[in-house]
C-alpha cells in the first residue's frame, strides 16, 4: 500500500528534487507569463496596435494581458479535471510545453507592419493560450509541493514555488534589460525584444527534464489506492463549496492587483512613457529586476513563518504591510530618480511577499483532497480576473481619465481592503491533515461562522 500523507517532520531527498523541481518549472512558466506583460508595457502598443494611436493602443496592448486571464478558468477546469481524476505531475508537463510554444511563437510573430490585422489577431490567440497554461501550473505546482510536505512544514514547502513566480519576473526583466543593452533604440523594437521570448524553447527544455524525474504526490496516490477520485470533481466543488471558492478567489485579488502593477508591465509603461516620467527602458527594468529578489525573499520568508504563526495572521501583516507599500510607490517612482524607483517597489514588494507566501498552504488547507486540485486552480484562476487581469488596463486609464496618480493607490488600496476581508473571514486550518484519510474532517467549513471548527 502506498505511503500515506505524512505526518513527520523529516525531509527526504525526494522531497528536495519535488521543491527544486516545483522553483524551476514554475520559475519557466511565469518567466514566459511575464515576459509578454513586459513587452506589452513596452513595444506591443506601438508594433501591434500603431493604428489606434498612442494612448488607445497601449491601453489594447495592457488589454490583451487581461485577456488571458479570461481564460485562466478554462485552464483551471481542465487542470482541475485532469489533476484531481489522474494526477498533479501530468498537468504539470502539460501546461509547461502549452506555456512554451505558445511564448517561442510569439518571438517568431510578425508585426502589424508586416502582416496588418492579423498580426494583433494571432498575438491575441497565443495570449490565450498562455492564459490557459497559466490557469492550469499554478495549482498542480503548489499541491505538489504541500502534499508532499511534513505537517509542520507545509508553509515552507509550499513557498517553494510561489518563489518561483518573482524569479520569473527577475529572469523576464532581466533578460529584456539586457537586451535594451545589447539592442538599444529602434534595434530593440526591430530584433532585440523577440531574443526574451525565443529563449523559451531552452528553459522549457529544462524544466521539462526536471519535471518528468519527480514523483507523483503521494496525497493523490493515496486517493488512487482508495479509488477516491471524484468521477465529476468541478460539480461537486461548486455544490458543496461554492462560497469558499468565491472567498478563496478574494484573497488571491487583492495580492494581484496590486501584483500587476509591476508583473504587468504598468510600472514600466508609466516609468518610460516619453509624455510623463521618460526615464529609459533599462533603467526602469533593472529596478524592477531588483524589486522582484525583495518580492522573492518576502515570499520564502512568508511561508516559513506562517508555520510557526499560521496563515492568517501571516497573511493579516501582509495585507497592512502592503498598504504600506501602495502608500509610498507613487511619490517614490514620480521623483523620476532609477533609485527611489527601486525603493517604492522594494517596498511594495515586501508586502505582496508576505500576502503570497502562505497562499500555497492556505488553498491546500481549504479544500478536502478529493477536489483539491480543482478548489485550488478555480479559486486562484478566478481571483486573477478579479484582481490582475485588467488592473494595468485599469491602471492606465484612470492616469488618462484624471492626469494623476492618486486614483490608482485608492483603487490598489481598495483591492487591499477587499483582499484583507476575506482572509478575515476565513478560519487557520494550518494543523488539519491533507490525506483522503481526513476527508470528513476536512470538509468542514472554513468559513468564520458556518459549520463545525475542523
Amino acid at each position: 500500500m502506498n505511503a500515506p500523507a505524512k505526518q513527520q517532520n523529516a525531509v527526504s531527498r525526494e522531497d528536495w528534487r519535488v521543491l527544486f523541481a516545483t522553483i524551476v518549472g514554475t520559475a519557466v512558466e511565469w518567466y514566459d507569463f511575464f515576459i509578454y506583460a513586459t513587452a506589452a508595457g513596452l513595444v506591443f502598443g506601438e508594433l501591434f496596435f500603431e493604428p489606434a494611436g498612442p494612448g488607445i493602443g497601449q491601453i489594447l496592448a495592457f488589454a490583451t494581458v487581461g485577456i488571458s486571464f479570461l481564460f485562466r478558468p478554462l485552464g483551471a477546469f481542465l487542470a482541475g479535471h485532469l489533476g484531481d481524476r489522474y494526477g498533479r505531475r501530468l498537468v504539470l508537463m502539460l501546461t509547461l510545453i502549452l506555456m512554451g510554444a505558445a511564448t517561442t511563437l510569439i518571438g517568431l510573430l510578425p508585426t502589424y507592419a508586416g502582416i496588418g490585422l492579423a498580426a494583433p489577431i494571432l498575438l491575441i490567440l497565443l495570449r490565450v493560450l498562455q492564459g490557459i497554461s497559466a490557469g492550469g501550473e499554478w495549482g498542480g505546482a503548489v499541491l505538489l509541493a504541500v502534499e508532499h510536505a511534513p505537517n509542520t512544514r507545509r508553509g515552507a514547502f509550499g513557498a517553494a514555488p510561489q518563489i518561483g513566480v518573482p524569479i520569473g519576473l527577475l529572469l523576464s526583466s532581466g533578460v529584456m534589460a539586457l537586451m535594451t543593452t545589447i539592442a538599444p533604440g529602434e534595434a530593440f523594437l526591430t530584433w532585440g525584444w523577440r531574443v526574451p521570448f525565443l529563449l523559451s524553447v531552452v528553459l522549457i527544455l529544462i524544466g521539462y527534464y526536471i519535471r518528468r524525474r519527480v514523483e507523483e504526490s503521494p496525497v493523490f496516490l493515496e486517493i488512487a489506492e482508495r479509488k477516491q477520485q471524484a468521477s465529476a470533481p468541478i460539480g461537486v466543488l461548486f455544490k458543496r463549496h461554492a462560497l469558499l471558492v468565491f472567498i478563496a478567489a478574494l484573497v488571491f485579488a487583492g495580492n494581484n492587483a496590486v501584483g500587476y502593477m509591476t508583473t504587468g508591465g504598468y510600472i514600466q509603461r508609466y516609468a518610460t512613457d516619453p509624455e510623463g516620467l521618460g526615464l529609459a527602458r533599462g533603467p526602469v527594468l533593472w529596478a524592477v529586476t531588483g524589486s522582484a529578489i525583495t518580492w522573492l525573499i518576502s515570499t520564502l520568508i512568508a511561508g516559513i513563518i506562517s508555520d510557526t504563526f499560521g496563515r492568517k495572521r501571516t497573511y493579516i501583516a501582509g495585507w497592512i504591510l502592503q498598504l504600506v507599500g501602495i502608500v509610498t510607490l507613487f511619490p517614490l517612482v514620480d521623483t523620476g530618480n532609477p533609485v527611489l524607483l527601486f525603493c517604492g517597489l522594494a517596498i511594495l514588494t515586501v508586502g505582496l511577499g508576505f500576502t503570497y507566501g502562505p497562499q500555497a498552504a492556505l488553498y491546500a488547507e481549504l479544500f478536502p483532497a478529493s477536489v483539491r486540485f480543482s478548489g485550488v486552480s478555480i479559486s486562484y484562476a478566478i481571483g486573477a480576473i478579479l484582481g490582475g487581469a485588467f488592473a494595468p488596463t485599469i491602471a492606465e486609464s484612470l492616469v488618462q481619465r484624471t492626469g494623476s496618480t492618486s486614483s490608482v493607490a485608492w483603487y490598489l488600496a481598495g483591492m487591499t481592503l477587499v483582499g484583507l476581508i476575506a482572509t478575515a473571514l476565513l478560519r487557520d486550518r494550518s494543523a488539519i491533515p491533507l490525506g483522503p484519510e481526513a476527508e470528513e474532517q476536512q470538509a468542514a467549513s472554513p468559513i468564520v461562522g458556518m459549520g463545525s471548527r475542523a
